[in-house]
């Protein structure tokens, strides 16, 4: 299959199905975790990088498989290649999903254009939204996420309070931590700060677990982890 993977067991979701609305690292980021590889081509425009008829008839041809029969997933989440809310048509697909199943569905997202009122309205009616936040100032956020130059976590930040009022569904919110960049407890402090304005369902702690776009990427200390999560409270979680 071309836009459909899976499905998988998730750290997080369970049996979940993978849907791409783009092509292979079509991103706005070029995260040092990326277990995709790097990125040399990031893009801040939306627009149809992949046609949503196509994904669809795909997906329905899932649906009237002899596997999706005999084991459903859990959740179907759109992350797959790239930036999902980079696709233009995000809502007309999000909305043709929901008419063809009651499978939950996700959107996990680098929450770069969250800061547009459109993409933040596109995507109202997914059922779950795990936003990433891997950081809150903008030193870190240039050394881990490798953005565009034009794309600013005060307003990724912003962007994440203003879809909390925004958005009826869950939102778990992530952050991917990395030894010796964004792991100290004192960064951890701000993170809490930052969240208690989002006000997440749920604090995602997850760590690098594949291979990575940068070879020196390594994950925090177990005891650091479980210090993080002290601080950030009870609605933080580790993802394992």
């Amino acid at each position: 299959m071309r836009y459909i993977y899976g499905p998988v067991k998730s750290r997080r979701l369970g049996l979940s199905l993978g849907i791409t609305l783009t092509p292979q690292k079509v991103c706005s980021f070029d995260c040092v975790y990326c277990q995709l590889g790097r990125n040399a081509d990031k893009v801040s425009a939306r627009k149809a990088y992949l046609d949503i008829k196509d994904i669809l008839v795909e997906f329905k041809g899932y649906l009237e498989s002899p596997e999706y029969k005999l084991n459903p997933p859990e959740y179907i989440s759109l992350s797959g290649f790239g930036e999902p809310t980079l696709n233009i048509d995000i809502s007309k697909l999000i909305a043709q999903i929901k008419k063809l199943t009651r499978i939950p569905l996700v959107l996990i997202t680098n929450s770069s254009l969250f800061s547009q009122i459109q993409a933040r309205s596109d995507v109202l009616e997914a059922d779950v939204i795990i936003p990433s936040l891997d950081a809150v100032t903008r030193d870190i956020f240039e050394q881990i996420d490798r953005p565009l130059s034009d794309i600013k976590i005060e307003d990724i930040i912003q962007g994440l309070i203003a879809l909390r009022k925004e958005f009826k569904g869950k939102i778990f919110l992530e952050i991917m931590l990395v030894k010796d960049i964004n792991d100290s407890l004192d960064y951890a402090y701000k993170f809490k700060q930052a969240a208690q304005k989002i006000n997440p369902d749920k604090i995602q702690l997850n760590i690098p677990a594949r291979s990575t776009a940068e070879s020196w990427v390594k994950p925090p200390d177990k005891e650091r982890l479980l210090e993080i999560k002290e601080i950030l409270g009870p609605k933080c979680e580790i993802v394992t």
